[in-house]
């Protein structure tokens, strides 16, 4: 069997799962097309006026907006009674899906433990719930089918790189914006590659079920789509040479490039992508106390804390997203 034909099984046989699983591909109907390295059989254009594989926003959508929390935190082991969190702190845990090796927002690191700019985030959630940042259970899931274990109630929270969406928000809801990425693209060094627009008929591969997949299929400049599970896979056909370049979010190819001088983030960012946390529709509750941990992580430093350790390699300091509230 060939290199060729084994990664094309391989990608047809994700897509399958992440079709079983539930995944998202409505919100970019094109992305049922990738079966396997090459052209998809269809590709509607994008929008006019619009960045490549955004579709318009549904009348009214405002893709940001979350709702306010209200009042002041409660102390930690103190939820109001009936509540979402009171729920949580009788279980005794926090329950969050997670990235797998995403550094640097969430990976293993040299002693096996999780660290990274999420798992900050995810621990200071469970603190504020339980009083112990250690009160949790992660769930690694991949991107494909990542939100159906909140949209059914497995697990509480799902903080993994993602990308705030007016039809995601039909399956589920999402705090405020925690984190404002750039999709962008990674490919090695002295190929003269300068972003997409040098990648015509050229494979550039993205994890199944994101929006970087749904932007290079729609992309003008027309590469040829590849989709593997996790962006770490489409960084290890881009070091054996099966792919020509993948594209994902610069949180995401700045940790992968400071691993390896041989590859190198190249062209200009590809879209915004505005990361939220995504909370079942059925706990509003607890998508207010969420946004009201984010409000003071912004407010006492931890914020500004978190990007000096981990996402430095991003550039300077920025300022935390400006929450927006529906209400």
């Amino acid at each position: 069997m060939s290199t060729r034909f084994a990664l094309a099984c391989g990608a047809l046989a994700a897509v399958i799962l992440a079709t079983a699983t539930g995944d998202q591909w409505s919100d970019h109907p094109a992305l049922a097309s990738v079966m396997a390295v090459g052209v998809p059989t269809a590709v509607a254009p994008p929008a006019a006026g619009l960045p490549a594989g955004q579709a318009p926003a549904a009348p009214g959508c405002n893709p940001r907006a979350s709702l306010r929390p209200r009042g002041p935190l409660p102390a930690p082991g103190q939820m109001p009674a009936g509540s979402t969190m009171a729920r949580i702190a009788q279980r005794g845990h926090l329950i969050v899906g997670i990235g797998q090796d995403s550094y640097p927002l969430a990976f293993r690191d040299k002693d096996l433990k999780l660290a990274g700019f999420e798992i900050d985030i995810v621990r200071d959630i469970a603190e504020a719930i339980t009083g112990d940042r250690e009160r949790v259970v992660f769930r690694p899931h991949p991107a494909a089918g990542r939100l159906e274990p909140v949209r059914s109630g497995q697990i509480d929270l799902v903080v993994a790189a993602t990308t705030i969406t007016c039809p995601r928000r039909e399956k589920v809801d999402f705090s405020a914006v925690y984190y404002e990425a750039r999709q962008r693209v990674l490919t090695n060094r002295g190929l003269g590659i300068t972003g997409l627009d040098d990648l015509r008929g050229k494979h550039v591969c993205a994890a199944l079920g994101t929006t970087s997949l749904a932007n290079v299929l729609a992309d003008r400049s027309k590469p040829i789509p590849v989709g593997e599970p996790t962006p770490s896979d489409c960084l290890v056909l881009l070091q054996l040479g099966e792919v020509d370049a993948l594209s994902s979010d610069d949180t995401q190819l700045a940790g992968m490039a400071a691993q390896d001088p041989r590859i190198e983030i190249v062209g200009p960012q590809l879209s915004e992508e505005p990361y939220g946390i995504a909370i079942n529709k059925d706990t509003p509750d607890l998508v207010r106390f969420v946004n009201a941990v984010l409000e003071r992580r912004a407010q006492d430093g931890r914020w500004r804390a978190g990007y000096e350790r981990w996402l430095t390699l991003l550039g300077p300091l920025p300022l935390p997203p400006t929450p927006q509230y529906r209400d």
